[in-house]
């Protein structure tokens, strides 16, 4: 139960940091293009590789602020930090082909799945 609680709240801040983040790109560079969720995914990404490496390999920090910050706050942050942390994993792994499917996946079926919810909703 306090794994749980270490997610939900490292996933209120996440949320609350991607709004904040998200909104400030946005003011700067406007909405012709998806500046604010770009900086979040590339942003998200880097934290992940940084955190991952000194929270499990460096410190070994408790599974209480690995859950905060990692499944909480990270994967409310982005779950593109997810995605790229596994895709890696798998690569240094050495399944360069598992990698590549994964990548190559995600982005087309999620884009399909997007696309397909879309017209769903559209059609109600």
């Amino acid at each position: 139960m306090n794994q749980l609680a270490s997610i939900a709240a490292g996933g209120a801040v996440g949320a609350l940091l991607r709004f904040w983040v998200s909104g400030h790109v946005y003011t700067l560079f406007g909405r012709a293009f998806p500046y604010g969720t770009l900086a979040v995914n590339v942003l998200g990404s880097l934290l992940m590789g940084v955190l991952s490496v000194l929270l499990l390999e460096r410190m070994m920090v408790g599974p209480g602020l690995r859950a905060f910050l990692l499944i909480g706050g990270l994967g409310a942050f982005t779950t593109f930090s997810t995605f790229s942390i596994e895709t890696l994993n798998l690569l240094e792994a050495g399944h360069v082909g598992k990698a590549i499917l994964n990548a190559v996946l995600s982005v087309i079926i999620c884009l399909a799945a997007a696309g397909l919810g879309v017209l769903a909703a559209r059609n109600l």
